[in-house]
């Protein structure tokens, strides 16, 4: 089944329909400047080696290659497989990852040490080795929020895919909490005796909703919404590369802050526990949080990565990019010399 990482530039391809109506319009403009010349036959006669249909087959080929290079940036991906292999005594656990630009910052005060997407990396990796027979889903979120992976026990799958998580995975930035709870409510099954629980992970700063509503909301439909703020109170500076770090309008290097405040607010909100992910006791602090949770009867689901597809639609790409160079708009010599129309008509007689 093919799937795209990145579906919101597929919207582009609404502008194909738009192109195609310029380039109709244009023609018509086109055609009645050559109707002011004079009578139309006439005229053309005057540019015989202007073909009258390779214009069609040209706006074909530029709208197919801007095709395939939107669907390139929409990343297409196949072959990604499900597989239900008996069933095992556990409960249900979505991660929700912050992936903001501001997790790229360091996760304490020391702008050298790793960042706290490596931090939350590290943490998640270890729990995981924990969570034996719960199943997981992993939901990234920044000024967006979505499904990086569907509720699975298979954990080498979820270290596959939470190791290919980072920054530019969600191209809108911004830090929508709220958004990202909502969104892991859905990937739970919809087993009412099936303990369920969000892990939240985030340096709290929150921006583009109520993300303590959306933790009552999870609560009312019993589910357990558990936060680990990372970073540090003093903060710390945004690297973006070369050495250099993210600045404000004035010029001044932003400095983002854990928002401990925030972050335990939501996790009190949703019943759950706040974790200090610069504690070196974390990972056991959840263990024993979702231990508490009653285990039922799940079904046992793997899935397989998907493979990246845009090398295909890159070849197909090129194909037709080397088409339109060598197309031209004249005549080809060889086609003119011949009468399809009079051939035809031979053979009708």
């Amino acid at each position: 089944m093919l799937s795209f990482a990145n579906p919101e530039y597929l919207y582009l391809l609404l502008l194909l329909p738009v192109i195609a109506g310029l380039y109709l319009l244009e023609r018509m403009a086109r055609k009645k400047k050559i109707a002011d010349m004079g009578r139309e036959d006439q005229v053309l006669k005057l540019m015989p080696e202007v073909s009258s249909r390779k214009h069609i087959v040209r706006i074909i080929i530029i709208l197919l290659l801007l095709a395939m290079a939107i669907i390139i940036l929409a990343r297409p991906r196949a072959g990604a497989a499900k597989k239900t292999t008996g069933n095992v005594n556990g409960i249900e656990v979505v991660i929700a990852m912050d992936v903001s630009n501001s997790m790229n910052a360091s996760y304490s005060s020391d702008p050298n040490d790793m960042s706290r997407l490596q931090r939350s990396k590290m943490i998640m990796e270890k729990l995981i080795d924990k969570l034996r027979n719960d199943k997981v889903a992993l939901v990234v979120f920044a000024g967006k929020a979505h499904m990086q992976m569907p509720m699975t026990i298979d954990g080498h799958s979820s270290k596959m895919f939470l190791d290919g998580i980072n920054t530019s995975i969600v191209p809108m930035q911004g830090t929508a909490i709220g958004a990202a709870i909502n969104l892991s409510m859905t990937a739970f099954s919809k087993d009412s005796k099936a303990s369920k629980a969000i892990i939240l992970i985030t340096d709290g700063e929150n921006f583009e909703d109520d993300a303590v509503d959306a933790a009552k909301h999870a609560r009312r439909n019993d589910i357990q919404v558990n936060v680990i703020g990372i970073g540090s109170k003093e903060g710390a500076p945004i690297p973006i590369g070369n050495g250099d770090f993210m600045t404000d309008d004035n010029g001044e290097t932003v400095v983002t802050r854990l928002d401990e405040e925030k972050a335990q607010q939501i996790a009190k909100a949703g019943d759950g526990t706040y974790v200090q992910g610069n504690a070196t006791n974390a990972v056991e602090v959840l263990d024993d949080t979702l231990k508490k949770l009653a285990s039922t009867n799940l079904s046992q689901v793997t899935f397989t990565k998907s493979d990246e597809q845009f090398p295909v639609f890159a070849w197909i790409a090129l194909v037709l990019l080397i088409a339109n160079v060598l197309l031209q708009n004249r005549k080809n010599p060889w086609l003119a010399k011949q009468n399809f129309f009079k051939l035809k008509e031979k053979k009708q007689q």
